[in-house]
């Protein structure tokens, strides 16, 4: 069995798949181990900027959104839209959009290659940002949030699978997790962009909400300029009969370190891989492989997911109504509390990112979760007694969300490296559909219900849940986690594709 094989320094090799035709021609590659032994140079960080970016656009997105929930609502705003709607309907609109596009465009990842996919989900939430600009009415700014979380989704599942197969396993955990946690980067942009924004001696009522989406599609755009550069994953193109192509990736990164270093590049360590081209994979394959091949894996995933994702869209799309409905926050002043925040998630994977490589994954993984749900039980006791005010309760988030960003950066991580390349893409999508579906549509609608009654225990209770979530799932890191650092992605799982020494 696939799971009994982990301790040994080989990868777990799930069962043959009849997929897999005899006839095909296999392939000899030491790409992977070429990767691996590259030293960082500015390749590496064109594919940082050209595909991390993107998160930055996510939280200046969300946060816009969530603070401008109460002007959206208002009389004169040119949208027939209430404060109820905004938090609740248009939020789980969004993830169940983001949860479908991950699907979706995840399955297609795997199929059609990393680049295109990244490129064409860029397009979807551009388009679908830029629409919603012009909402007149409550369904149909339901239906642009759905489409731009869609785009958002299938970010998810390209990007985070090209970042892992592109970046040397040495540093892969920290470079992971800074560009996940780059979220809040957009994060604190959006929210002081909304303090302008809703400034209403400088716009409108009916017009700062609809420039802020205009921000969005501006930046996206520089975006998919830059996004040009970034090459295919060579890893994806060996495994579907490109691998001229994927040995042209390679050498053109090679070249560019040794112009930059002025140096000849080590020898490549490690026996080649043998790949046998095969068709690509539907549902079911994938399914097969994930639950039978890996199922201690599987439940590790969604445990992952599901805290962090119960916890942030909670806090992320709650937050502000919190400040004022519990410490009188003027609603033109939460994106200052919100930004702070935002801060200190955003220095969580930063600061903490190098550990994931050196420390190991998972003292790291399963520490940040259980330090950040028992510091946010504290929180809600200090909040249930009436001991915090609106900066009191910011720094204590702060401190939450310092440790539960790098988890949740992790989880992500955690899910592209552990399972087979060809289902990698798909994999995310699946964990983060599954989890988003569970944490983050039922968190914002659990969290919005519980704070918008007013009563302090009913908000204490929905702190308290989040906080158990991510313990639960920190004890599951514990137990079944995987230790990934600095090892390639093939050691972690042999490739489907792949040919044992002696067969042909």
């Amino acid at each position: 069995m696939a799971e009994r094989a982990k301790a040994s320094p080989r990868a777990p090799r799930p069962a043959p798949d009849r997929d897999v035709g005899p006839g095909a021609e296999v392939v000899e590659t030491d790409v992977p181990a070429r990767l691996d032994r590259l030293p960082w140079s500015r390749w590496h960080w064109r594919i940082v900027i050209g595909l991390g970016t993107v998160w930055i656009l996510d939280g200046l997105e969300v946060t816009i959104v969530g603070n401008m929930a109460a002007r959206l609502a208002e009389s004169g705003s040119g949208i027939a839209i209430s404060t109820t709607q905004v938090t609740t309907i248009a939020d789980a609109v969004y993830v169940a959009g983001a949860c479908g596009g991950a699907l979706f465009f995840g399955w297609l990842t795997d199929r059609l290659g990393r680049k295109k996919l990244f490129m064409v989900t860029l397009v979807v939430y551009l388009a679908a940002t830029a629409v919603t600009a012009f909402s007149w009415t409550a369904w149909f700014f339901f239906v642009c949030r759905f489409f731009t979380g869609f785009g958002i989704g299938g970010e998810y599942a390209a990007i985070n699978s090209a970042i892992d197969e592109l970046i040397p396993a040495r540093v892969r955990g920290r470079i992971d997790l800074v560009i996940n946690g780059s979220f809040w980067i957009g994060a604190a942009l959006g929210a002081f962009a909304s303090i302008a924004l809703l400034n209403t001696s400088l716009f409108a009522t009916d017009l700062g909400w609809r420039l802020a989406f205009g921000i969005g599609v501006v930046f996206g755009l520089v975006i998919l300029l830059v996004r040009r550069h970034v090459p295919e994953s060579p890893r994806w193109l060996f495994t579907h009969g490109r691998s001229r192509e994927a040995q042209e990736v390679v050498a053109e990164a090679e070249r560019i370190v040794e112009e930059e270093s002025g140096r000849a590049l080590p020898p490549v360590e490690g026996d080649p891989i043998r790949i046998r081209e095969r068709p690509p994979m539907g549902f079911i394959t994938i399914a097969r492989t994930v639950v039978r091949g890996y199922p201690r894996r599987t439940v590790l995933g969604l445990a992952l997911f599901i805290g962090q994702a119960f916890l942030y869209n909670s806090v992320t799309f709650g937050y502000a109504v919190i400040l004022t409905k519990f410490f009188a926050v003027p609603e033109g002043d939460t994106g200052y509390y919100f930004a702070v925040i935002a801060v200190g998630n955003f220095l969580g994977p930063l600061l903490l990112g190098h550990f994931f490589d050196s420390v190991g994954r998972k003292p790291m993984i399963a520490g940040t979760y259980i330090g950040s749900g028992l510091l946010l039980f504290g929180t809600a006791a200090l909040f249930q007694q009436g001991a915090l005010s609106a900066l009191t309760m910011t720094a204590c988030w702060t401190a939450v969300l310092f440790l539960a960003s790098a988890g949740a950066s992790s989880a992500y991580l955690t899910v592209s490296e552990i399972f087979p390349l060809e289902t990698r893409a798909l994999c995310i999508a699946f964990f983060y559909a599954v989890g988003t579906a569970v944490g983050g549509i039922s968190g914002p609608l659990l969290f919005n219900n519980l704070v918008s009654s007013g009563k302090v225990s009913d908000t204490t209770l929905a702190f308290c849940v989040g906080a158990a979530l991510m313990v639960a799932a920190g004890a599951v890191e514990a137990v079944l986690g995987v230790k990934a650092e600095r090892r390639s992605l093939e050691s972690l799982a042999t490739p489907l594709s792949a040919v044992p020494a002696g067969r042909t």
